[in-house]
């Protein structure tokens, strides 16, 4: 009798020494309350706090002004009508940050039925809930982006439509224009849309106009990380500029050459950046009677999303664009690894 009494004692024995070992390994918090609402026990105690500094006190003693009632009331709810709470609570600890819990509370009762506290558990879900936050951040900036987007194409599409002469024509321009939108994006995809290289920019843009072979590009200039606005209405611009030296300037011949550069700007609001498209060795410039649509996104349109500065110069031995991007669409400059 005695040796079963004391097989029963060393197996319940084992049983709580897993169970304890089991919950340290975990990021579940065990407590009980009496009906005082006063700790009794506590099992991995969260927000840095030690079992000494709970034991004994209440909710009031240990969580922050701003959050108790709120914890304090779903427990009394569960002490007067006998009912299991869940739920997702925001509490705050004392001289501590605020965190989320997934909180299961239930009546704690004697041999007799009756509801002597509480027992519960606490998961810690702070970092779910800013994962969820991030999320619905990132859907509102997608949202907000895609109408930006969809305003752009319809731009696009109504002034290529209205310089274009022909239905194919239509179709080719606006197919290169959205390409080139669609590079611009890659790019700030690439980066997860917190910035794009200029250098990177440019060279993409230019690489559908160039032959690998023939080096008639050249750029030079610190690594530049444009904001998502200037990036996109940049890109636009370079296209443009990329697709008229094709056809009338620079890239026409093979002899032409382009010669793009940035540098810093020291401005009293932050360093801006100039960048300078040169156009040399193709044939003499005529400019045109009226402006198309690529003067039109050169100039106004790139100037209105970024508020700088644009003077693109049609000389007779190239084409010169000038373009000051201000300092608050440039995310920053880094000083190694220039381009």
């Amino acid at each position: 009798m005695e040796c079963e009494r004391r097989r029963s004692i060393d197996e319940l024995e084992t049983t709580i020494e897993r169970y304890e070992l089991a919950l340290r390994e975990s990021n579940v918090m065990v407590f009980t309350q009496d009906r005082d609402l006063r700790y009794t026990s506590i099992t991995n105690p969260l927000a840095g706090l030690g079992v000494d500094q709970i034991i004994g006190r209440t909710d009031a003693d240990i969580l922050a002004e701003e959050s108790r009632n709120a914890a304090i009331s779903l427990k009394r709810e569960t002490l007067d009508t006998g009912s299991a709470q869940d739920c997702e609570i925001r509490v705050g600890f004392i001289g501590g940050a605020f965190r989320w819990f997934d909180l299961h509370i239930k009546p704690l009762r004697d041999l007799a039925g009756d509801t002597i506290g509480l027992i519960g558990t606490a998961v810690d879900i702070t970092g779910r809930k800013d994962d969820e936050a991030h999320l619905r951040l990132l859907l509102r900036e997608l949202t907000h982006r895609s109408k930006n987007l969809l305003t752009v194409i319809q731009a696009m599409a109504r002034q290529t439509a209205r310089h274009a002469t022909s239905l194919e024509g239509f179709v080719a321009q606006f197919d290169a224009r959205l390409q080139a939108l669609a590079t611009s994006h890659d790019v700030l995809v690439d980066e997860g849309w917190h910035g794009a290289s200029l250098g990177e920019l440019a060279g993409l843009h230019l690489q559908p106009f160039v032959d690998a072979a023939a080096r008639q590009v050249s750029m030079a200039g610190p690594m530049v990380l444009l904001k998502p606005e200037a990036a996109q209405a940049l890109g636009m611009a370079l296209h443009e500029l990329a697709n008229n030296a094709k056809k009338f300037g620079a890239l026409s011949v093979p002899d032409g050459r382009i010669s793009i550069t940035w540098v810093r700007v020291a401005q009293p609001d932050g360093d801006s950046v100039a960048l300078k498209w040169t156009e040399s060795g193709g044939p003499p410039v005529i400019a045109p009677a009226a402006r198309r649509f690529g003067s039109v996104v050169i100039e106004r349109n790139l100037e209105r999303a970024v508020g700088g500065k644009v003077r693109l110069a049609f000389l007779s031995d190239g084409v010169q664009c000038d373009i000051l991007i201000p300092a608050m669409f440039l995310v920053d400059f880094f000083d190694r690894g220039a381009i």
